[in-house]
C-alpha cells in the first residue's frame, strides 16, 4: 500500500512538473541561463494575488464554493513568484562565484604550466 502510494505520489509530481506553467517557469529559472529573470518574475506574483482577490470577492457575492481551491492554488502561486526572484538572485551570485574560481584556477593552471616549460 505504501509503494503505491510513493508511485502515485511520483507520478502526480513529475506530470506537475512537465505541464504546470508556474514549474516549468520555475524551471526555467533554475537554470543558470534564467537566473537573471528571477526579480521580474517577482513581478508574476501580482497578477496572481490579484486574481485570489477577486475570486475571493466572487465568493463572498455568492458564486460557488469550488473556488475556494482556485483562490488557494493563486495563493500558492503568487508566493511562489515571490519565492523565485531572491532565491534566483542567491543562486545566481552562487554560480557567479563559482565560475570566477573555476576562472582563476585555469588562470593559475596556464600560468603554472608555462612558466614549467621555461
Amino acid at each position: 500500500m505504501l509503494r503505491l502510494l510513493i508511485v502515485v505520489s511520483l507520478h502526480a509530481r513529475n506530470f506537475l512538473r512537465c505541464y504546470m506553467p508556474t514549474n516549468i517557469l520555475a524551471d526555467a529559472i533554475r537554470a543558470r541561463r534564467g537566473m537573471k529573470w528571477g526579480p521580474a518574475v517577482m513581478l508574476l506574483a501580482v497578477p496572481y494575488f490579484t486574481a485570489a482577490i477577486w475570486l475571493a470577492g466572487l465568493i463572498d457575492r455568492g458564486a460557488p464554493g469550488w473556488l475556494h481551491l482556485v483562490v488557494l492554488l493563486t495563493i500558492w502561486n503568487g508566493f511562489k513568484m515571490l519565492w523565485l526572484g531572491p532565491a534566483s538572485v542567491a543562486w545566481l551570485i552562487r554560480a557567479r562565484l563559482r565560475e570566477a574560481g573555476a576562472h582563476r584556477r585555469e588562470g593559475r593552471a596556464a600560468a603554472l604550466s608555462s612558466g614549467s616549460t621555461v
